[in-house]
């Protein structure tokens, strides 16, 4: 699971964990809430230890239009190829492990929606500082709240709400800057050989894939810790 990713890391109370995820996927949602947890058990063993957190964008179905007619179900039905009983079973399951973290999926309000615009704002506030913020934000309002995170008044809205300028927000949703920003993340994931996300990258050099567990997470951070401060390196598996 742990992989290494060849680069220089320093000795110091930190330790970096960049993640590519996308605002329209589930799993990222509840890897960011398990992640989380993940990061307290290892703070408790290592309190004196900073985890840095960097978010990347990644859009897993980039072609979708800004405002889809159908519901989730109609997408994955008709853009995956997947039966409708099969999508239906995979997003009740999906729900039920949700709800385990303590995220409420409503996947009957779900409006599906291009993410791109989204991720702009996010490298907006990313700028200010709100990047965690804007995100668990946008993560609710898209799962929860049934809201179109493709409409820019709704991201101004939601913007103000974690402590963003309404206007700003609306200036980053045509800003090619920040789209420009959005495609450095993907480019940068695929250089990485990343092919699904959430996708966790640890020191620049150890890389983890998917919404492992909290203990998971725990584990990984004291390998990565252990191998920072010997100068070993994990076995490839």
């Amino acid at each position: 699971m742990l992989q290494a990713r060849y680069a220089v890391a320093t000795m110091n109370d930190t330790l970096r964990v960049d993640i590519w995820s996308d605002i329209a996927c589930p799993w990222c949602y509840i890897g960011k809430r398990r992640f989380e947890a993940g990061i307290a058990e290892f703070n408790g063993k290592h309190p004196d230890i900073e985890i840095e957190i960097e978010s990347h964008s990644y859009e897993l179905a980039p072609d979708t239009p800004d405002n889809y007619e159908g519901s989730e179900i109609d997408f994955l039905t008709k853009h995956k190829g997947m039966p409708r009983e099969r999508v239906e079973d995979m997003l009740e399951q999906m729900t039920q492990m949700a709800a385990l973290e303590g995220i409420e999926f409503d996947f009957g309000k779900l409006q599906h929606a291009n993410t791109s615009r989204a991720h702009r704002v996010l490298h907006l506030a990313k700028s200010q500082g709100l990047q965690a913020e804007m995100q668990d934000r946008l993560f609710r309002a898209y799962f929860t709240e049934g809201r179109l995170v493709s409409d820019v008044e709704t991201l101004a809205e939601l913007g103000e709400e974690v402590g963003l300028d309404a206007d700003e927000v609306r200036d980053a949703y045509e800003d090619e800057e920040y789209e420009d920003a959005v495609e450095r993340d993907i480019t940068r994931a695929r250089m990485l050989g990343v092919n699904g996300v959430p996708y966790f990258l640890f020191e620049e050099k150890y890389a983890v894939s998917g919404a492992q567990s909290a203990e998971t997470f725990a584990n990984v951070l004291e390998q990565v810790l252990g191998f920072r401060d010997s100068g070993t390196e994990p076995e490839d598996q």
